[in-house]
This record gives C-alpha cells, sequence and structure tokens, in this order.
C-alpha cells in the first residue's frame, strides 16, 4: 500500500513539474522572452512523456511563430515558421485524438482566434509576393505551396468556410508557369478551373488549362476543361475555336464539318466562319494531283465555294475570301486546261472533228471557269491594290492574284493585260 502511494505521489510531482514548465515557458513568451520561451518548451517536448501533450505542442507553436516574425531572431531558427506549422499539425492530431468532445477541442487556438495559424499563413504569402516581385519564381512558388498546406489544414477543420484559397492557387499557378514548371502550373490552375472560380481574367485561366491538356493529349481533361469553360464564361469566343481546332486534328472529319454547321447556324452573321468552313472543306477536297483526291471532291467544293460566296455576302472586305474563290475558280479553269492538253493527235495522224471540237469545248468551259475568277482577283486588287503597307499574308495574297491574272491572260493572248499585272506583281514588294 505504502509502495503504490508513492507511484501515485511520484506521479503527481511529475504532472506538477511539467506544468510549471509549460506554465514558464507561456510566461517567457507573454515577456517577449523568446529564446527564454524557446529553451523551456523545447526542453518540455525533450522528453519523451511530454510528446503526446496538444498543449506543449501549440506553446511550442506560439513560441515559434513569434520568433519567425522578430527580425532579430529569425535568423537564428531559419525554420521557426515551418517548425510552427509542424507543431500547430501535430497540436491539431492530438486534439483530434484525445478530446472527444468535439465542441472542446482546439480551445487554446480558439481562444487566440487562430491566430498561430493565421499568422503563418500570412507570412508565407508575404515571403512567396517578396519573391515573386523580385523575380525569384522557384522560392515564390514554394512560398505560395506552404501558404496553401496552412489553409488546407484551415480549410479541413472548419476554421474557415472557403473551399479554395484562390488568390495563393492563382499566384502559385504564375510563379510555376514563370519558373518553366507548367505540369505544376497546371495543377493549380485546373484547381481553380474544376472549382468553377471566377475573377478579372480568369477567363484565361480556363483556356489555358483546356489548352494545356489538348497538347498533352488528353482528350478526357481537355473535354472536361473545356466544358467547364463554357459553362462558366458561355459567351467567350475562344470555346467554339478551340472546339474547331481540336476537331480539325482528327480524323472524322464530319465532327469537324457538323460543328462548323452549328456554329453557323448559331451565328448567321458570322463571315469568319463561312470562310473557315471553306477553308476546310477545300482542303478535302483539292489535290494538285487528281488522283489522289477523294471520290466527293466535286461535291466538297461546291459546298466550299457555296459558303465563300455567303462570307463574301456577308463581309464583302474579306480579302483572304475573294482570293480563295478567285483560286478555286482558276484552278478549276487549270485542270480543264492541263486535261484538254493530254488530247493530242497519235504520231502522223490528225485530231478527228470530234477531238477539235471536245477540246473547243475545253476552252470554252476553261474561260467560263477563269471569267469567274477574275473579278474576284480584281476585287482583291481593289482592296489591297491601293493600301502602300501590307502584312505578309495580304501581300501574298496580292502577288499570287496577279500572278494568276498574268497567265489568264497571256493564254488568251491579251498583252496588254498581261504587261499591266505583270507590271503590278514585280512593284508589290516596292509599293507594299
Amino acid at each position: 500500500m505504502k509502495s503504490l502511494l508513492l507511484t501515485v505521489l511520484f506521479a503527481a510531482v511529475g504532472v506538477g513539474a511539467f506544468a510549471q514548465k509549460v506554465d514558464k515557458a507561456k510566461d517567457l513568451l507573454a515577456k517577449k522572452k523568446l529564446p527564454e520561451a524557446k529553451s523551456e518548451i523545447d526542453g518540455v517536448l525533450a522528453n519523451e512523456k511530454n510528446k503526446n501533450n496538444s498543449e506543449a505542442w501549440y506553446v511550442k507553436a506560439s513560441v515559434y511563430n513569434e520568433i519567425s516574425k522578430d527580425a532579430s531572431l529569425k535568423t537564428t531558427v531559419p525554420d521557426a515558421k515551418a517548425q510552427a506549422f509542424e507543431a500547430l499539425k501535430t497540436y491539431v492530431t492530438l486534439e483530434d485524438q484525445n478530446v472527444k468532445d468535439s465542441a472542446k477541442r482546439y480551445t487554446a487556438l480558439n481562444i487566440e482566434n487562430k491566430k498561430p495559424l493565421v499568422d503563418i499563413y500570412s507570412n508565407y504569402f508575404q515571403d512567396a509576393s517578396t519573391y515573386y516581385n523580385a523575380g525569384n519564381y522557384n522560392d515564390a512558388l514554394t512560398n505560395f505551396q506552404n501558404s496553401m498546406a496552412v489553409f488546407d489544414l484551415m480549410s479541413q477543420k472548419g476554421f474557415t468556410n472557403q473551399k479554395l484559397d484562390t488568390l495563393n492557387t492563382l499566384y502559385a499557378g504564375i510563379a510555376a508557369e514563370k519558373a518553366n514548371k507548367p505540369d505544376e502550373a497546371a495543377v493549380y490552375y485546373s484547381n481553380i478551373v474544376a472549382n468553377k472560380a471566377k475573377g478579372e481574367g480568369f477567363n484565361e485561366i480556363y483556356k489555358w488549362v483546356a489548352n494545356y491538356y489538348q497538347t498533352k493529349g488528353d482528350e478526357a481533361n481537355a473535354a472536361k476543361y473545356l466544358a467547364l469553360g463554357k459553362e462558366v464564361y458561355p459567351n467567350d469566343p475562344f470555346w467554339p475555336e478551340f472546339e474547331l481546332e481540336t476537331l480539325s486534328g482528327k480524323t472524322d472529319r464530319n465532327a469537324l464539318y457538323n460543328k462548323y454547321e452549328e456554329l453557323i447556324k448559331a451565328n448567321p452573321d458570322s463571315s469568319r466562319y463561312h470562310f473557315n468552313y471553306a477553308v476546310e472543306l477545300y482542303k478535302d477536297a483539292y489535290n494538285d494531283d487528281t488522283t489522289k483526291r477523294p471520290a466527293n471532291s466535286q461535291e466538297l467544293i461546291d459546298k466550299a465555294i457555296s459558303h465563300l460566296q455567303s462570307s463574301i455576302q456577308l463581309n464583302g472586305e474579306m480579302a483572304n475570301a475573294h482570293f480563295l474563290l478567285g483560286q478555286i475558280y482558276y484552278n478549276q479553269g487549270n485542270d480543264i486546261n492541263t486535261y484538254n492538253k493530254t488530247i493530242r493527235p497519235k504520231t502522223g495522224a490528225k485530231l478527228s472533228s470530234a477531238e477539235l471540237k471536245k477540246k473547243e469545248d475545253l476552252r470554252t468551259d476553261m474561260n467560263k471557269k477563269f471569267d469567274l475568277s477574275i473579278p474576284e482577283f480584281e476585287k482583291l486588287d481593289a482592296l489591297l491594290g491601293t493600301k502602300t503597307k501590307l502584312k505578309a499574308e495580304d501581300k501574298n495574297y496580292l502577288k499570287n492574284a496577279y500572278d494568276n491574272l498574268i497567265t489568264i491572260y497571256e493564254l488568251r493572248q491579251n498583252r496588254e493585260k498581261a504587261d499591266l499585272y505583270t507590271e503590278k506583281f514585280n512593284n508589290v514588294d516596292k509599293v507594299h
């Protein structure tokens, strides 16, 4: 009985000694005697028997947090913020394990209105901002990540109602992108998109994420983030363009055609959709080598012509539409001329009357096509030929239009017209 009593007494003395040491550390902290408070609480936690005491860990977190903010002391404990946060995580874990009544958990933290956590969060963010403004994006990213880790703990434990630390996540993504770490940037940007966050300029983040996964060949995620982008920013013209670009690279051309039909129906006044659709149709239909053209080549070409005419009707100032329409007619005329040249008499013989008529009919058909192309090239001359400074693309359209007109008039033996456009062709680089 005496032995048992002594054991209980010694245990009581031990508990009392522990309480006194923790209280002493707290008193030193209150008096801003931070080195002494650190030494005291480190001594408490060096004892294995005290490592499951949440109060001791909370005091350590508070002491190290204050050291991390003290300009003269923080250099002596470079990882003070990190140690403070680790101590707080241990404190929370022990409270979860040992305090059954959830209403009584985190008492010390609640009394101070989460001050250590808020301080650590803010200080990491401030350090991240300092590094970011100095162009040190790697260290900025690390500190944004640390700040987010603090936020995540606060969110998990219900210390904040926010589910996403939007600003931190945004800048972590930007810092990662600037540090040439696109895969890390994608993690943060994707989180913003997944949470349907909105803000000034955030539509660009949605575009970045969708494009990132498309570039990676991850069609599932590209489609996922495309859908989210359309949901949050439904009026942004980027999304239909993105869909068209995605479909353009696929072997199923019908899916692309159907998308254009859908967009044209939804945007009847868009000359651009008509033009771009015509480009895709003609690209599929035409090949210089006639043997490599698809079986429905003529059907696709006719459809391309129809959409170009619609495009020009909606906007007659589109030089590219006039050029492509003129080029299609010119190529058709050139195809007829090429075929006509294959009709030749056999060695030592003459063409039959039927063959001569066929060649004449072909020349007529060729000229009809050229007659259709000439006004389009002349319109291009009127739109671009009068300007003194042209973009490289427009300059190329103009030179090709002149070149085609020279060929047409040479075939017609119209020297005056051929010379006129030859002079214009030769002067494009000088004048424009």
